[in-house]
């Protein structure tokens, strides 16, 4: 009987109710609820709705006892219209098979029991949580979101390169990385000197696990025009906040012959393009999560709706400014009392970002021209040799979204920046041959993923966005 069946996610069931009705289908998922001993709430993780299936009188008792939540199912039957108000169509059941059943004694240490819980509950059951609306809800969307950039990118003549995750230089000059290591740490080699001898290791030389791909992104858009990297990064800083983790996701685009003006144009046409893209392909996982936020949150009732939150990023082009400009701003705004004091030279904390955001321009906000003491080595000297052609761009609540910058393509001024930050040049003589031959100006930015997934998704702490939070003292799962 099964092989003559189609089978269909409940998804293309519900999408397309007219064409089914009256047709015997095959659906297969969890169940999410049980009513009466007649009607079960089904979901295959498809889309953030159930199918309502409606059971044959005739089962046995013993058989039905075996019927909980979490209980996976297949199911024969014939779609009907449905007299219920929730839903257009539901399920006679003709045969239902069941595939593995719950273990009653520990479900009520499980989160799938039928109430709400802590996300700091969810956390701790992070292989579990999949099963929960909330985080199914916000893994489509995260599917979407990395989706729809591979197709951004494509359709904009990008090409797409993989960069190593081992890697012996720090492409950001600064904070702690992770360090990759096959010596057994109980018979550790050392020098002459009394030094360890790395020669000894795999690599035979220090490795670490990646910040960035973008010096090599670099190397690659040199020759290809655009290209563009999404992929895993590390960083071991003891950070335990709710914007940060361990192991994070990246997208890097390095465009050759792009300058400062172009990388912030095609910044953000590139954030309102997803956003729009998320709200046209989501909107059922967007709904619920707009519906349910404000309790996942902690009530907060002053907050706007998620999806009014995603329009406001189209309301108006983001505002360009300067690192000077918004000092002076900051500093002209006496009823203000910022926790941090407003110099030229610092970088801005969160206070002040967000009040640019929020109250002073009520749009995102582009920062350019920054300071080069506190930037990266690679980025471009202005003539003033203060400022360096930086970029960064704030949206409200989740601060910095992108940061990036116009290189620096002259070979001289990036080798005395690299000496002035007190760099080891001798990691880094193939990134200065690039600029030896046939440098170009160019530009790039990094897209923190997981921080668009958290913007977009509303949720308040990164570890919620992701599937396994790696984080200070968690590495479990």
């Amino acid at each position: 009987m099964n092989d003559r069946i189609e089978k269909y996610s409940i998804k293309e069931l519900l999408d397309k109710e007219k064409i089914f009705l009256n047709k015997t289908v095959l659906v297969e998922g969890w169940i999410r609820s049980f009513r009466n001993f007649i009607f079960i709430s089904l979901n295959d993780g498809s889309t953030i709705k159930n199918l309502q299936i409606i059971l044959s009188k005739n089962l046995k008792k013993n058989f039905l006892k075996k019927i909980t939540i979490g209980t996976s199912i297949q199911v024969i039957g014939i779609i009907t219209q449905s007299i219920g108000k929730k839903q257009n169509i539901e399920l006679q059941s003709i045969k239902i098979t069941i595939y593995g059943g719950v273990d009653s004694k520990n479900f009520q240490k499980s989160i799938l029991q039928p109430k709400q819980h802590s996300l700091e509950t969810l956390r701790k059951q992070a292989h579990l949580r999949f099963r929960t609306s909330i985080f199914s809800s916000i893994m489509r969307i995260r599917h979407h979101i990395a989706f729809f950039i591979h197709k951004y990118f494509h359709e904009h003549g990008f090409f797409y390169i993989n960069t190593p995750i081992i890697t012996t230089s720090n492409s950001e000059g600064s904070g702690e990385m992770f360090q990759v290591t096959t010596m057994d740490l109980k018979n550790i080699p050392y020098d002459i000197k009394g030094n360890i001898d790395y020669t000894k290791d795999f690599f035979k030389c220090q490795t670490y696990l990646s910040v960035s791909g973008q010096l090599e992104a670099e190397t690659a858009s040199l020759a290809l025009g655009k290209v563009y990297t999404f992929g895993p990064a590390f960083r071991a800083e003891n950070s335990n906040t709710s914007r940060h983790l361990s192991e994070f996701w990246m997208i890097e685009p390095e465009m050759a012959f792009y300058h400062l003006e172009e990388n912030m144009n095609l910044a953000e046409d590139f954030l309102k393009s997803i956003i729009q893209y998320i709200i046209d392909f989501c909107i059922d996982d967007l709904s619920f999560l707009n519906e349910h936020i404000k309790k996942w949150n902690n009530n907060r009732k002053k907050e706007s709706s998620l999806l009014e939150k995603l329009k406001f990023i189209f309301k108006y082009p983001f505002k360009r400014i300067s690192y000077t400009e918004a000092i002076n701003i900051l500093q002209k705004e006496k009823k203000k009392n910022f926790f941090y004091p407003v110099l030229w030279g610092i970088d801005l904390q969160s206070e002040h970002e967000q009040y640019l955001v929020n109250e002073y321009f009520q749009s995102p906000v582009i920062i350019f021209d920054y300071p080069s003491c506190i930037k990266a080595f690679y980025m471009r000297i202005n003539e003033d040799k203060k400022t360096v052609r930086a970029m960064d761009i704030l949206f409200p609540e989740i601060g910095e979204i992108i940061g990036g910058s116009q290189r620096e393509e002259r070979y001289d001024m990036l080798l005395n920046r690299i000496k002035d930050t007190k760099i080891d040049e001798s990691k880094l003589w193939w990134y200065l041959d690039t600029r030896r031959f046939g440098s170009v100006p160019h530009s790039g930015f990094g897209l923190g993923f997981d921080r668009l997934v958290q913007f977009i998704t509303g949720m308040k702490n990164i570890r919620d966005v992701i599937p396994f939070p790696r984080t200070p003292n968690n590495a479990e799962f």
